[in-house]
């Protein structure tokens, strides 16, 4: 019996230890993590794959003996580039919905307006028109397709793992994901591709919620590309073990010429791009002409300067010519401006990828040019890793992967305090410039900002008001009807008399709801406001209310136009409204949210 007594504390202690260490378990799993350890490497696997087969096709077959082929018959510029967009252009417009919509900006598109769900109908025609865009000589690269690939792969495999546990918000998270390995497969460094689909959403932000599944789909994906191609660095930098105070001053002040640069081209590419999309010509042709203009870019330069660097193609090969300090300051100078051209008219006509690595290579000429004039350090490949830098941060705003590829790519890891230096200073001088027109700003705005936005830009006009004379009943059906209105205006005839609020009908008995009216349970002391107020005082005044989250905004006879709220203020935040105020590009005031 004594024995029996001893096990029956011990079983309690252990069923209390057992209940403690669900606990623990629970909430050590509360972020339902490890669903990511299965979902995020098939993504990293399928990425590779396709990167993989896209970086053949063009880095390998197509691109090579057509470099040859332009560089003995200058002849040839013209027309190959010609053939090859006009061939991207009826691809497009034939076998896709939106030709203007593709590559990175509708992945960026999708993440912010469509839950991160991509139309997979169209997925093959578009990485074919890449691939022609890219292979027969635009200036672009393999990022496009592969962030475009990446995502899109992400976002199809989410309604095809569904049964693993995954929510509806787990789409966004698996497009960036996908876009992250695409990123970190084509140019082989796995950081970057996160960093770099991270703050790809965002100018000043990042997709936080994507951070630990883009990790693991972004080694994955490296890794599956690296067994068939290799891993070395796809930049043979030859590095510098140290630099000075002297090389950080220069490398700020050459970010701030690369961050005005990138300036004037973002805003020129946003401008050409947005005309080109207005533009009411076949879509093919709009592609015909830019391929023209491309081609006459290449065909100018080597016209010029006789040898092998041209503003072209895929132009890996040019950042190794680019080093090995042959070729003049002027030569680079133009090198970079001939290539910010070039990829104006590729991309900007409608041209399939994107211009990550043309921004780098302008970056690397200007920089090592910048070295040759101004600087004359030993090392020009500091200066052109700075270059590189800095340009990406002004072009795309993310600083942050501009510094970490410059790290991977180049294997110069010691490039990166002046590459962060360059980086930063690019970025702060270009200002809210990109060359996305579908980044926001972060998900938040400062509160400070608020003075700046008169209510009525934020007021909803819709308003559902109500009859004091009305029965409770009355308010119960308005209720019901308009269900997420929690507050009423009340007119007594054609005067504005005051609010009630629905909670008042919980207050009186249900079956005295058609014989109370409106009038006795109305608050006639709300707080009246001109719809010239700024949105800072109606926040104070709604925090003083007590017990009421409205106010009424009024004309100058005392007619009601609007009721503000918290939720409109909060809102309008989020549709980024401020921000379009204070620059005076003001279109229209959000959708009206609820009382």
């Amino acid at each position: 019996m004594t024995e029996r007594k001893r096990k029956i504390p011990n079983r309690s202690r252990l069923r209390k230890y057992a209940g403690l260490f669900r606990e623990d378990l629970a909430a050590a799993y509360s972020r339902d993590l490890h669903k990511w350890l299965f979902v995020a490497p098939v993504i990293g696997v399928m990425v590779g794959l396709v990167i993989t087969g896209i970086a053949v096709i063009i880095l390998d077959v197509i691109w090579p003996p057509l470099l040859n082929l332009f560089l003995r018959h200058h002849w040839a510029i013209v027309p190959g580039l010609l053939a090859g967009f006009v061939l991207t252009g009826l691809i497009m417009q034939h076998f896709t919905p939106d030709p203007n919509e593709h590559s990175t900006e509708e992945i960026i598109r999708s993440y912010h307006e469509h839950q991160g769900q991509i139309k997979m109908r169209s997925f093959l025609p578009k990485l074919v028109a890449a691939i022609t865009t890219v292979g027969f000589g635009g200036s672009a690269a393999l990022e496009g397709p592969s962030i475009y690939g990446g995502g899109a792969i992400g976002s199809w495999l989410w309604s095809k793992l569904r049964r693993f546990g995954l929510e509806p918000r787990d789409c966004r998270i698996m497009l960036i994901s996908g876009a992250a390995a695409g990123m970190a497969a084509v140019f082989r460094a796995p950081l970057t591709g996160l960093v770099f689909a991270l703050e790809m959403p965002y100018k000043d932000d990042l997709a936080h919620e994507a951070l630990v599944p883009s990790l693991i789909a972004s080694v994955v994906a490296y890794g599956t590309l690296a067994s068939f191609l290799g891993s070395r660095p796809l930049f043979d930098f030859a590095g510098t073990t140290s630099f000075s105070g002297r090389d950080l001053l220069w490398s700020a002040v050459l970010g701030g010429v690369c961050g005005l640069i990138a300036m004037a081209f973002d805003i020129t590419y946003r401008r050409a791009r947005a005309f080109a999309i207005r533009c009411s010509i076949p879509h093919w042709i709009k592609l015909g002409v830019g391929g023209l203009l491309t081609g006459l870019c290449g065909l100018a330069f080597v016209s010029i300067f006789k040898g092998s660097l041209i503003p072209i193609g895929p132009n890996y090969e040019a950042v190794g010519k680019i080093l090995l300090g042959q070729h003049t300051a002027l030569e680079l100078v133009l090198f970079g401006v001939f290539k910010l051209a070039a990829t104006l008219f590729s991309l900007g006509s409608g041209g399939v990828s994107a211009m990550f690595v043309p921004l780098f290579l302008t970056g690397a000429s200007f920089g090592t040019a910048f070295n040759q004039v101004v600087v004359h350090n030993a090392s020009a490949d500091l200066y052109a890793a700075v270059g590189m830098a800095a340009f990406i941060a002004g072009g795309y705003k993310t600083p942050l992967a501009a510094v970490v590829f410059v790290a991977e790519a180049t294997g110069g890891h010691a490039f990166i305090i002046p590459a962060l230096v360059g980086a930063a200073v690019a970025y702060a001088v270009s200002g809210e410039a990109s060359v996305s027109a579908d980044q926001h700003l972060r998900e938040g705005i400062r509160l400070q900002e608020l003075g700046y936005v008169p209510v009525r830009d934020v007021m909803q006009q819709d308003v559902v008001a109500i009859q004091a004379s009305s029965t409770l009943q009355a308010l119960a059906r308005a209720a019901q009807e308009n269900a997420h209105h929690t507050v009423f205006p009340v007119y007594d005839n054609q005067r504005l008399l005051g609010t009630v609020a629905v909670r008042s009908l919980g207050k009186i008995d249900p079956l005295l709801w058609s014989q109370t009216i409106v009038r006795d349970v109305t608050e006639k002391s709300n707080l009246r406001i001109s719809g010239e107020c700024d949105v800072m005082e109606a926040l104070h005044l709604l925090r003083k209310q007590a017990g009421q989250h409205i106010l009424l905004v009024t004309s100058k006879d005392d007619q009601l136009v609007g009721v503000v709220t918290r939720t409109d203020i909060l809102g309008a935040m989020e549709s980024h409204i401020l921000r379009s105020t204070r620059s005076g590009s003001l279109q229209g005031s959000p959708g009206p949210s609820k009382a």
